[in-house]
């Protein structure tokens, strides 16, 4: 770790990755479920959040879940029955089936294809949006024709190429599960994201845009698909005078004081975006000179909600850094660093940051699912990586030399000039 301290004390309240900012707004509904004494997944908080959200994404349907992973299993589950029929005995409606999926991302995305008993197939990323690869896409159908699902997560708050990737799926005849978890806000081509597949999904986790300190949100066009993914989410219940039920059923519904939070933060979504973004701007003007890049993205087609400031390390000035699946190691050279470098010194002076999120195909619980390149099928049929030249393994070179940075909307100009000079250091 650097040396170099002078002139710099560590912060004396921790300077957050991304924490909850609360307005007030939100006590107010949630007060206001309390008087009316609705403490139960029914409401008024959640039939306005729905409706606020529905329209603000520009989707008919939005159901209200108790979490993002719950609109991703459910929204997966619909895919499945959709495409391959009734559930099986165990309730998995993916059974032998493979699924094209995102591969840098957080495993809430994947794990429900697991739910359902599919395989998933991870789809590298494409160095232009940190996003699924239209090209890698276009090779798994290749080589996996018969798959007709593709799960799409927008990393960070930053859209992929969602055009591109819409445009293969309808020529492969594949429904789209569109992962908007973090990018709430954030649009393709003035459409908001959770809007483009066939089914999305948001998150209102505490670190997110906008919180309810959990909670998520189902997304559609379709009343049938909406009406389906609510009688699951509230277990199945069949409309008879006793219990009765027909099929699995989950408790994925949404609480209205959590729907009353989400409800008070909503007004604040442009705000927030608008915070993140300058934190971004702040971090690449202050950045410059030094060899690293800021999480890209599409500026002729997309606005990032910019949930996420992250950086990647140019290679010529990584230090030699390897990690086993629990601890990272790294050896100091002069005038490079690392990530691991980087987030100690951070931490040593009360900030958080984050290592971008580990490949899906790097996971120990999926490492032997078959994983697609541009230019071929990185693993699965020859069990080893083919020579894809630039295109090869573009997740794991990003997740090697890439961080995330302090992005609360809370962190000051100045706080966010300290950190900026720790990264520097690291560089001396």
């Amino acid at each position: 770790m650097f040396q170099n301290t002078k002139n710099i004390k560590p912060f004396e309240k921790k300077v957050w990755l991304s924490s909850p900012t609360m307005h007030g707004d939100e006590q107010k509904w949630v007060n206001d479920a309390f008087v009316k004494n609705w403490i139960t997944t029914a409401g008024e908080n959640i039939n306005e959040v729905e409706k606020i959200v529905a329209e603000r994404i520009g989707v008919k349907y939005a159901v209200a879940l108790s979490c993002g992973t719950a609109a991703l299993h459910l929204a997966t589950k619909l895919a499945g029955e959709k495409l391959y029929g009734q559930t099986t005995p165990n309730g998995g409606t993916l059974q032998g089936h493979k699924v094209f999926c995102s591969d840098m991302t957080f495993d809430a995305t994947i794990n429900p294809v697991a739910y359902e008993d599919g395989e998933a197939v991870f789809i590298d990323t494409d160095p232009d949006t940190w996003n699924m690869c239209p090209k890698a896409l276009e090779k798994a159908f290749e080589i996996y024709p018969e798959v007709k699902l593709v799960v799409v997560a927008h990393l960070y708050g930053i859209p992929g190429k969602i055009d591109e990737i819409r445009a293969i799926c309808n020529r492969h005849g594949a429904l789209i599960v569109e992962d908007a978890a973090e990018s709430f806000g954030a649009t393709y081509k003035g459409k908001e994201t959770g809007g483009f597949g066939d089914f999305g999904a948001i998150s209102f986790n505490g670190n997110k845009i906008i919180t309810g300190s959990s909670g998520g949100m189902f997304l559609t066009n379709s009343k049938e698909d909406a009406d389906k993914v609510r009688k699951w989410s509230t277990q199945s219940r069949e409309a008879a005078p006793w219990y009765q039920h027909e099929e699995i059923g989950y408790n994925y519904r949404m609480s209205n004081i959590i729907a009353g939070i989400v409800r008070g933060q909503m007004n604040y979504l442009d705000e927030h975006i608008a915070q993140k973004r300058a934190i971004y701007e702040r971090y690449k003007k202050g950045l410059e000179g030094l060899p690293v890049t800021m999480n890209p993205f599409d500026s002729a087609n997309s606005v990032p909600n910019y949930w996420l400031s992250c950086m990647l390390i140019n290679k010529e000035a990584m230090c030699r850094q390897v990690r086993s699946e629990n601890e990272p190691m790294y050896i100091s050279e002069k005038g490079k660093t690392c990530p691991t470098e980087i987030l100690e010194s951070l931490a040593k002076y009360n900030a958080e940051g984050r290592p971008i999120w580990k490949p899906m195909h790097m996971q120990p619980i999926y490492r032997m699912n078959p994983f697609v390149t541009a230019n071929g099928n990185g693993r699965g049929q020859s069990n080893a990586y083919i020579d894809c030249g630039a295109a090869k393994d573009v997740g794991a070179d990003i997740f090697a030399r890439g961080l995330c940075l302090p992005s609360d909307n809370k962190m000051t100009p100045e706080q966010q000039d300290v950190i900026i000079e720790i990264v520097k250091r690291c560089f001396e």
